[in-house]
């Protein structure tokens, strides 16, 4: 009795004392996936910020943001690290932490490079780098649970791993492709001004110096992911400014689209391009008659829809539409001879300051458009080289390599500058237009190939099917904008190829003919009575079969 007594209490001590570790436990696991809300922490960061006499750069806008859901739905791969996390968002990641021996190998290299010069020690920069709290957090537009001196430890040894892979890929070019196309994802970012300081502490340079150094390593790698490397080659690199650059996507978006092509968005498309320059062969005598016969149509189509000749012919028009055999084919005749022309309707309801909407971005694929006389031709320059030259039935689209890091270097680059647009007033969402006219005129691997055989694409892809179902797969916009030089170029091409008469002729025959049963019903029941008609009339006065052409003498 009294052993059981004495056990009871002991037992009863060990099941508490249980409980209040599994409990505790419990909450640990809860605070590591929630962290709790620190007052304090909070009250010292906003007091530094007020208070402190920060430089500049403590008012930057937030320039690395999460990527939408509207962007990620489907197919969240293209955005998020598989390999490395840079930054805080993914840093977390249980299946990231790999990595984290290499990045802090690369930290114990720049410690004992320190060492040997006789500077200071690593701890050194990462207190630096905490003391620039309130700027690296105005960086990233998503709230970070992290302290100061957490932030800037991240900061220093993601920072030194990113500056010494773009040295190891600045001496040999020999680089881990999965590494490079998780360095350009939009939430895998660091700041431009960290990895500055970062070089600056390394060299112990100016800070001239360190941007003029960090400049030629982002300059190498982005030659190297930029798609466009026919431009770059033929244009020469943009002169694009690490101290104004937010990170290494935005440099990247930048020499892809510098601001200085949108001094005059309007006026590209009225350029004269050199003929020679792109490649192009005199036409031959028969396109000229082509385009003489297809010009005096649309000019005779222009007058008939004038409005002083249409009040003329409407109205006798009018009263023979109504007789009974006529009325049935009055739509039909409407539709080729009285239509408004598509251009003449656009102007009317297009507004330069109206975003278009989705119906306007529709346009022909390749394959169409080569049926109906369009030819292709690569050009050298960036994306405002895109133009439809009317006259020549050409449309001028860059030259675009496409590899294994296109399809995640175009959708962050797209996420970025969606993102970008919303915080801050910059110019056109041209990069996402471009995409998009991509994906209009590439539906097929038989479209792709035609575009890769005249140069347009060139494909490092494993196959031409490959190419369609990237450029298909990027059908997701954030919101729709007006790029005029794109769009004067879209509504050229629609207009043209909307203008053939081999096109008008199909669409009737497949829009009225074949999808409407009366009008087949009503050319049956005409053969018909024709055909009785004939028939009555022969039997009646008698239809002779003999030649009407005298024979010879007999």
């Amino acid at each position: 009795m009294t052993s059981t007594s004495l056990c009871n209490p002991l037992n009863a001590t060990v099941t508490e004392r249980s409980a209040q570790s599994s409990q505790a436990q419990a909450m640990a696991s809860l605070h590591h996936s929630h962290p709790p809300f620190d007052e304090l922490q909070w009250v010292i960061r906003i007091r530094r910020t007020l208070t402190d006499d920060l430089e500049d750069e403590t008012d930057l806008p937030a320039s690395i943001f999460t990527v939408p859901k509207a962007l990620k739905s489907g197919n969240s791969e293209p955005y998020t690290p598989q390999e490395v996390a840079l930054g805080p968002y993914h840093h977390w990641r249980p299946e990231l932490r790999e990595m984290e021996r290499r990045k802090l190998a690369a930290a114990r290299r720049v410690r004992r490079s320190r060492r040997g010069l006789g500077g200071p020690e690593f701890q050194a920069l990462a207190e630096e780098l905490a003391g620039l709290e309130g700027p690296i957090r105005d960086c990233y537009h998503r709230h970070l649970h992290l302290n100061g001196e957490t932030l800037g430890w991240m900061m220093a040894i993601d920072g030194s791993f990113v500056l010494e892979f773009l040295q190891l890929y600045r001496k040999s070019s020999a680089h881990n492709a999965v590494i490079l196309r998780d360095m350009v994802m939009l939430e895998n970012q660091i700041p431009m001004f960290v990895l500055r300081k970062i070089v600056e502490f390394h060299m112990r340079s100016s800070p001239e110096e360190s941007g003029a150094v960090l400049c030629s390593m982002l300059t190498g790698l982005c030659r190297e992911l930029n798609p466009f490397e026919a431009a770059a080659t033929a244009e020469g690199l943009p002169d694009v400014k690490v101290s104004e650059s937010a990170h290494l996507l935005d440099f990247l978006y930048q020499m892809i689209l510098p601001k200085t092509d949108w001094g005059r968005p309007s006026e590209i498309g009225n350029d004269d391009h050199d003929e020679a320059e792109n490649g192009e062969q005199k036409p031959s005598p028969f396109t000229y008659a082509k385009q003489l016969v297809e010009e005096v149509m649309n000019n005779l189509r222009r007058l008939a829809s004038s409005k002083p000749l249409r009040a003329v012919l409407m109205l006798p028009w009018k009263i023979i539409s109504n007789l009974p055999v006529i009325s049935a084919m009055k739509q039909t005749i409407e539709y080729l001879f009285f239509d408004e022309p598509k251009e003449d309707q656009d102007r009317k309801t297009t507004t330069p300051n109206v975003p278009p909407t989705v119906e306007e971005i529709a346009i022909p694929s390749v394959t169409e458009l080569s049926k109906s006389g369009v030819r292709f031709v690569a050009t050298t320059g960036s994306l405002t080289s895109i133009r439809f030259d009317h006259k020549m039935a050409t449309f001028h689209l860059p030259s675009i390599s496409l590899d294994m890091n296109s399809e995640v270097v175009m959708r962050n680059l797209v996420a970025y500058e969606a993102a970008a647009a919303t915080v801050a007033a910059c110019g056109p969402l041209a990069f996402a237009r471009y995409t998009e006219l991509m994906n209009g005129i590439v539906d097929t691997e038989e479209d792709a190939k035609y575009l890769r055989e005249r140069g347009i694409i060139v494909n490092h892809l494993k196959s031409d099917r490959e190419v369609a179902e990237l450029w298909n797969g990027m059908n997701k916009s954030i919101r729709l904008t007006q790029v005029r030089f794109m769009d004067r170029a879209i509504e050229d091409v629609n207009n043209y190829y909307g203008g053939r008469w081999r096109v008008r002729v199909g669409k009737f025959f497949n829009g009225y003919v074949l999808g409407s049963w009366q009008i087949l019903t009503f050319l049956t029941a005409v053969a018909v009575v024709l055909l009785l008609t004939l028939q009555a009339f022969c039997s009646v006065f008698g239809c002779s079969r003999a030649s009407p052409f005298p024979s010879g003498p007999r």
